[in-house]
């Protein structure tokens, strides 16, 4: 796809990006999209774009979700973070199963039934609410607030850091794979849920994808600083405001990685002989399409 200069400019301008990403929408975004279009058969083909945090997969959904409604194709955007459950049921898990489903992120915290419901909403005609959630508020954000997307649309991207995960092997749980696993999930409830999840519902909502892509990082080191550094850019915005202190610290920030660290590290071993695109980064997120 030739990229209209006029067109570019002004995306970079209204999507406040730097003048030099314009170089990584040529170079990655517009042959992703081109791909994608090449493909897609819709109604409502729906693309997973999986990657760990801090990897690049809003900026990259924001870009193609442009260029494929340059080119004709109408697109909605999903995000597996908008389809947390509220926080009410995150409590009620946290009480029933572990209190670690309290924390929103692993699979067994989202409303599959809703995701499924957006999806087949979008395939069809007439509008669909596409869901919003708070993460300031850590709660789902009001049904009035969500936007409304006419369907039937051609393209849905579906964003998140577990999009398309399989389970592990259940003996491969028994041995913790960090200090939160050892210490707060020593007889493996937890992460046995959290494999259980995507065994059972998740299957059902993964099974909608048409496309996979991924996004593979170096290492879980890299994933770590990635992660601070989305957290630093936070603290000094909130910081502007007065509210520096609702941002996690370098430390806090290790320990929250953990509750991601074991479906990550099995995402990267499992996950890239079967994505249909793997989009390799290294740890300054240059990239390169494998």
């Amino acid at each position: 796809m030739t990229i209209d200069p006029d067109w570019l400019t002004a995306f970079l301008r209204d999507e406040n990006l730097p003048a030099g990403f314009a170089a990584e929408i040529e170079r990655l975004h517009a042959p992703l999209a081109d791909r994608i279009a090449a493909v897609a058969m819709g109604p409502a083909f729906v693309v997973g774009i999986c990657g760990p945090q801090g990897s690049g997969k809003s900026t990259t959904v924001r870009v193609v979700a442009a260029l494929l409604e340059a080119r004709g194709l109408k697109t909605a955007t999903l995000s597996l973070d908008d389809l947390y459950l509220p926080l009410a049921d995150r409590e009620a898990l946290a009480r029933d199963v572990h209190p670690l489903l309290r924390t929103r992120g692993v699979p067994g915290t989202h409303d599959v039934a809703l995701g499924l419901a957006v999806l087949d909403g979008l395939a069809g005609e007439g509008g669909t609410a596409l869901p919003r959630f708070d993460k300031a508020a850590d709660d789902r954000a009001p049904v009035e607030t969500w936007p409304v997307v006419e369907g039937p649309v051609d393209v849905v991207l579906l964003e998140g850091w577990c999009v398309g995960a399989r389970p592990e092997p259940s003996e491969a749980l028994a041995a913790p794979v960090n200090a939160l696993e050892r210490e707060r999930d020593p007889d493996a409830t937890w992460r046995a849920h959290v494999n259980a999840a995507l065994a059972g519902p998740y299957r059902a909502l993964f099974g909608r994808l048409d496309l996979l892509v991924l996004f593979t990082a170096p290492d879980f080191a890299t994933v770590l600083a990635w992660r601070r550094e989305q957290e630093a850019k936070l603290r000094a915005r909130l910081a502007e405001t007065g509210q520096a202190g609702r941002a996690m610290s370098d430390d806090e920030v290790a320990v929250f990685v953990q509750h991601y660290e074991r479906l990550t590290r099995h995402i990267a071993r499992e996950m890239p002989p079967r994505a249909d695109i793997v989009i390799a980064l290294d740890a300054d997120r240059r990239s390169s399409i494998v």
